[in-house]
């Protein structure tokens, strides 16, 4: 059956299952856009209880499409999951931050003044069509029970597995040394930010993201996503459940 994300006529809809796309704003995390969807359905429909999730995590530094889907259709969320995701993004050459982007400060530098833009294409095509990617410290990669990023605070190191990841397309569109613009479809799992490490590490150089949005995840696209604030007009457009 083809689903159809944002369609509700009615409070009750949200009970039965649906799934809604939000464009995640940036500063949220992805459990916040959850807290904040479940906490206006529940106030609306007059209940204690909703089953709310979302299928994919992004950071709080990341925008974009995140997927979520109420009531019965939460059965759905691991399919969602498993769904091949795609980004657009930014990354500079030339430092790395503990955390692969701009939630930590600069911790290292390289010059880069040597690098061509031949040399960084030829790096990024040796990561298709996948390859074995360590998450970042600063993640929710967990380690026998512990968590990463929490550790990471503490100073504290994990030895994180590596696991191997699909990447379809990594493709540069913008090579502005030390800047990149980028466009990546990849598999579940996939840490952007790991990437970018890994791409200035290839290059003998350092890297770290400074953006990343996600457009899609498996058929849906960021173009049909609701904002916070327009979701919220909607739900006031709807008849109340006496009404209904």
């Amino acid at each position: 059956m083809e689903l159809t994300p944002n369609r509700f006529s009615r409070l009750d809809d949200f009970k039965d299952g649906t799934v809604l796309l939000f464009d995640k704003p940036l500063g949220w995390t992805s459990f916040d856009v959850v807290n904040k969807v479940r906490g206006m359905l529940r106030h609306r429909l007059g209940v204690r209880k909703l089953k709310v999730g979302h299928a994919g995590t992004l950071d709080p530094l990341a925008t974009g499409l995140l997927v979520i889907c109420t009531g019965k259709m939460t059965k759905a969320i691991q399919g969602f999951i498993d769904d091949e995701k795609g980004y657009t993004g930014t990354l500079r050459l030339g430092a790395t931050t503990p955390s692969y982007d701009l939630e930590t400060e600069v911790d290292q530098t390289w010059p880069t003044e040597g690098l061509t833009e031949e040399q960084v294409r030829e790096a990024a095509a040796a990561f298709l069509p996948g390859y074995s990617q360590t998450a970042p410290m600063f993640s929710a990669k967990k380690v026998d029970g512990k968590v990463a990023y929490k550790a990471a605070r503490k100073g504290k190191i994990l030895d994180i597995p590596p696991r191997y990841i699909s990447i379809s397309r990594f493709e540069l569109t913008r090579v502005e040394l030390p800047e990149l613009d980028f466009i990546v479809d990849c598999s579940k799992g996939t840490y952007i930010r790991s990437l970018a490490h890994d791409l200035g590490a290839r290059l003998n150089n350092g890297a770290h993201l400074t953006a990343l949005r996600r457009y899609r995840s498996g058929g849906f696209d960021v173009a049909d996503a609701l904002s916070i604030e327009g979701f919220e007009a909607l739900l006031d457009a709807l008849p109340s459940v006496e009404n209904a």
